[in-house]
C-alpha cells in the first residue's frame, strides 16, 4: 500500500479515477479558501498546485537554510474576518500580532513619522510638523472609515452584475439600495472622488506638511502602475481602511506567526479538513473543454482528471490566453483579456542578516514592534516621477523601499541573534527599455542596498544571504503574468463589475462551468481571501441540487 504523504507535500491518490465535483487550478491562497468553502459545502474538492508547496505568493521561503521569511507577501492587512472565522484558521495555527505603528515612514536626515494605531496617538506624531495637519488627520480618518464601512459587504459578495436582465436586474438595483441605504448626499460625491480621483490632489488639498503628505501616502498605491497624481489612486485610501484580522479592526496590519506561509498553511488545512485534495507539484498545462463547457483538465504529465465545474486560481490572462484554446473563447472576450494591464511594478528583495540593523534617527527605547517596519518613502512629486519614469522601461534611481523586520515579532524565522528583512519595491517596470532583466539582477540588487544603507549604515556588513525576486522572477516563479501581484492593475475600470473585464464579473466565464476565483476577480488584489469565497459561493449558486 503507498503510504500517504504529509500535507503540503502532494497526495498519493489517484486523482483520474473519479469526476470531481470541483478542481481548483493553482493553491494560492484564494484557491485554497475556494476549495476550503466549497469542500466545507459537502462537495469533493481537488486543488492542483504546480510548485512543490502551497500558498502562490503568500508562502513563507528560505533564503538560506534556518532564514526564512515571506518571501512575496509580507503583511496581513485585509484578510477578510468572515474568512478567518469561517475555516477556524486560528485552530489551523493561524496567529497574528497587530503592527503598531501600522507603518513608519523615513523622511531622510534621520527624521520619522510613525503611523500608529491609536489614531489620537497618531494625530499627536503629526502635529510635530503641522498643528493644522493633525486636527486635518482626525477630520479626514473619521470620514474615511465611515466610507470604507460602506464597501465592506461588497468585498464578500459579487459586484453588482452589468449584464442582469428582467427579475434579475430589479434584484441588483434593490441589493444596491440596501447597501447604500443610509448613505448622504455629500458622502456620495465624497466616494466618488475616492474611487476615481487623485491621492495626490486629495492630500495638497486637505494636509500643508510635506511630511503627512508623506506618511499617508506610504500606506498607498502599493502594487499599482500610476503615481499618486494619477485618477483613480486614491482608492488605496478606502481599501486599506477595511476590517481585517480576526476582530475585525478597520485598517488592521498583522505580523503573522510564521510568515504568510501560515495564512496559507491555515487555509490549506481547513480545506483538507472538509476533505479537499491538495496535489502538488502538479502543473495544470490545459483546461479542458467539450461543447463550450469545462469537463475538467491535462496536467503537464499528460493525465487528465474530470471535473463538474473548474475553478482558476491563475490569473485571467494566464487562464484564458494560456490554459485555453483559441477555439474555447469568443474572439471580443479575448481581446478584452489581451487589453487588461499588467506588466507588474514591483520586486521583492529577502535578506538573512547577522543581526539587527541600526535605524537612523529611531530612538533607543523604541519597541520591537517599532523597530519591525521602515518605509524609504519618496515625496508625492517624487513618486510620480518614479511611475513616470517607470512607464517607459526605466529604472528610477531612488525607489519606494518598504522595509520589514519580521524576526523582530516572531524569533521562529531564523536562529537566536539573526534576523530577516523582507523589502517591498514600487515602480520597478517589467519591460526594461534596455537590457534584460537575468543582466541586470545583481546591479539593482546593489543598487536597493545602497538606498537602504543610508538609513541603515551597518546593513552591508550583517547581510548572510539574499534574494532578489524582480518582475520577471515574479512572473517565472509564481506563475503572475509580467509580474503583476494583483493579477491586473487596479484602476476605476477595473475594479467591481469592471473586473476582469465588463459582462464576466460574476466569477463566472463565457465557458460554462469554469470559474475565476484569485485576485482577477472581485474585489481584487491582497491577501483577502475575497476572490476565493466569493467565486465558492457563485459555484454553489449555480450547483445547487447538481452535486455529484
Amino acid at each position: 500500500m503507498r503510504k500517504r504523504r504529509e500535507p503540503g507535500s502532494g497526495s498519493a491518490m489517484d486523482v483520474t479515477g473519479k469526476v470531481w465535483d470541483a478542481i481548483v487550478v493553482g493553491a494560492g491562497h484564494n484557491g485554497l479558501t475556494a476549495a476550503a468553502y466549497l469542500a466545507r459545502a459537502g462537495r469533493s474538492v481537488l486543488v492542483l498546485e504546480a510548485r512543490p508547496i502551497v500558498g502562490g505568493a503568500c508562502v513563507t521561503e528560505e533564503v538560506i537554510p534556518g532564514h526564512r521569511v515571506s518571501f512575496t507577501s509580507y503583511i496581513a492587512s485585509m484578510l477578510m474576518p468572515t474568512v478567518i472565522r469561517d475555516l477556524d484558521l486560528g485552530r489551523h495555527g493561524l496567529a497574528m500580532i497587530a503592527c503598531d505603528p501600522i507603518l513608519t515612514a523615513a523622511l531622510g536626515e534621520g527624521e520619522i513619522i510613525r503611523w500608529w494605531a491609536d489614531t489620537d496617538r497618531t494625530a499627536q506624531e503629526i502635529a510635530r510638523f503641522s498643528a493644522r495637519d493633525a486636527e486635518a488627520f482626525l477630520e479626514v480618518d473619521r470620514k474615511l472609515k465611515v466610507l470604507a464601512a460602506y464597501l465592506q459587504p461588497f468585498f464578500l459578495e459579487s459586484p453588482p452584475d452589468l449584464a442582469a436582465r428582467g427579475l434579475d436586474r430589479l434584484r441588483e438595483g434593490l441589493r444596491l439600495v440596501r447597501r447604500f441605504r443610509r448613505i448622504k448626499g455629500t458622502e456620495i460625491g465624497e466616494m466618488v472622488t475616492f474611487l476615481t480621483g487623485s491621492l495626490g490632489e486629495f492630500l495638497d488639498r486637505h494636509f500643508e506638511a510635506d511630511a503627512t503628505k508623506r506618511m499617508i501616502l506610504a500606506n498607498n498605491v502599493y502594487g499599482k502602475h500610476g503615481g499618486p497624481y494619477e485618477p483613480g489612486s486614491a482608492v488605496g485610501l478606502l481599501f486599506h481602511l477595511l476590517a481585517g484580522g480576526d476582530k475585525a479592526v478597520q485598517g488592521f496590519n498583522g505580523h503573522v506567526m510564521g510568515g504568510m506561509g501560515a495564512v496559507s498553511g491555515a487555509i490549506a488545512a481547513a480545506a483538507r479538513g472538509f476533505g479537499a485534495v491538495i496535489e502538488t507539484g502538479a502543473p495544470v498545462s490545459r483546461i479542458e473543454v467539450f461543447g463550450g463547457r469545462a469537463t475538467g483538465v491535462t496536467l503537464a504529465d499528460g493525465r487528465q482528471v474530470r471535473g463538474a465545474v473548474v475553478l482558476s486560481n491563475a490569473d485571467p490572462k494566464r487562464t484564458f490566453l494560456g490554459l485555453l484554446g483559441e477555439g474555447d473563447l469568443p474572439d471580443d472576450f479575448r481581446r478584452d483579456i489581451a487589453a487588461i494591464k499588467m506588466g507588474g511594478p514591483a520586486a521583492k528583495l529577502n535578506i538573512a542578516l547577522s543581526g539587527e540593523p541600526t535605524v537612523i534617527g529611531r530612538k533607543p527605547d523604541a519597541t520591537p514592534l517599532e523597530r519591525a517596519l521602515l518605509t524609504i518613502v519618496p515625496t508625492l512629486e517624487g513618486a510620480q516621477r518614479c511611475a513616470d519614469i517607470a512607464r517607459f522601461g526605466e529604472v528610477p534611481e531612488e525607489l519606494w523601499i518598504d522595509c520589514v523586520i519580521p524576526s523582530l515579532v516572531d524569533d521562529s524565522l531564523c536562529p537566536p541573534g539573526h534576523h530577516m528583512l523582507t523589502c517591498f519595491i514600487q515602480y520597478v517596470p517589467y519591460h526594461l527599455r534596455e537590457g534584460t532583466w537575468d543582466e541586470k539582477r545583481e546591479a539593482f540588487t546593489e543598487s536597493i542596498i545602497r538606498q537602504i544603507t543610508r538609513h541603515m549604515p551597518d546593513l552591508p556588513e550583517l547581510i548572510l544571504g539574499r534574494t532578489m525576486l524582480t518582475p520577471l522572477d515574479l512572473e517565472r516563479i509564481y506563475g503572475l503574468t509580467e509580474g503583476n501581484i494583483f493579477h491586473g492593475d487596479l484602476h476605476p475600470g477595473a475594479l467591481f463589475s469592471m473586473r476582469p473585464v465588463p459582462r464576466w464579473s460574476q466569477y463566472r466565464t463565457p465557458v460554462e462551468g469554469l470559474y475565476l476565483c484569485g485576485a482577477g476577480a472581485h474585489p481584487g488584489g491582497g491577501v483577502t481571501g475575497a476572490p476565493g469565497h466569493n467565486a465558492a459561493m457563485q459555484v454553489l449558486r449555480d450547483t445547487k441540487g447538481r452535486r455529484r
